[in-house]
């Protein structure tokens, strides 16, 4: 273990080090699978949605109870409730459902994308500020490939995603593990 690793605290996780291997390669498994049926793995992402919004309904109604004053009461129990809805539509519909975050992850990849290029403008002439700039661009135009490829790409796109994620926190956490199984 470096110096900076024992500064850090991390000398701990030196002992752990088959954990992060093992569920680096769990993650790979998952992000290979996704890999090869996008299809597939864009319909999990939908469901997975679909839930939490279910889940994030349910508890904004509870809350909704629990809040003093009538109207207020009513308000969170409405706002739940079309979280509810909205979560039965993900499981209902999902190809409908991919379409429509696609399309909002679309929107949000193009607007950071922007903030990122303003961002990146205005540091201009500080050390690091080309590569905001670059992030920015990227970002931007990913979000207008998606968007012009829009509602076709909905089909495949949340689970290429998907899939993507699951490749890189794989191989991230077992090149972590393989660093710390050689620490000391």
């Amino acid at each position: 273990m470096t110096e900076f690793g024992r500064s850090l605290g991390l000398s701990h996780l030196h002992m752990k080090w088959g954990w992060f291997v093992g569920i680096g390669l769990l993650l790979l498994i998952c992000g290979a699978a996704a890999l090869a049926d996008l299809m597939v793995a864009t319909v999990v992402s939908v469901y997975y949605v679909g839930m939490l919004m279910i889940l994030g309904g349910v508890l904004s109604i509870a809350h909704g109870f629990q809040v003093k004053g009538w109207e207020s009461s009513v308000l969170w129990a409405l706002g739940g409730a079309l979280y509810v809805l909205a979560g039965f539509f993900a499981f209902l519909n999902p190809v409908l459902a991919s379409a429509a975050l696609t399309l909002m992850l679309a929107a949000a990849l193009i607007v950071t994308g922007v903030v990122r290029l303003i961002v990146g403008f205005r540091m201009r002439g500080m050390p690091g500020s080309g590569w905001i700039i670059f992030a920015g661009a990227v970002t931007a135009l990913a979000g207008i490939v998606i968007a012009v490829g829009w509602p076709v790409n909905s089909l495949w796109i949340l689970g290429a995603f998907l899939a993507i994620d699951l490749l890189m926190q794989g191989w991230s956490l077992l090149f972590l593990g393989l660093a710390l199984r050689g620490s000391r």
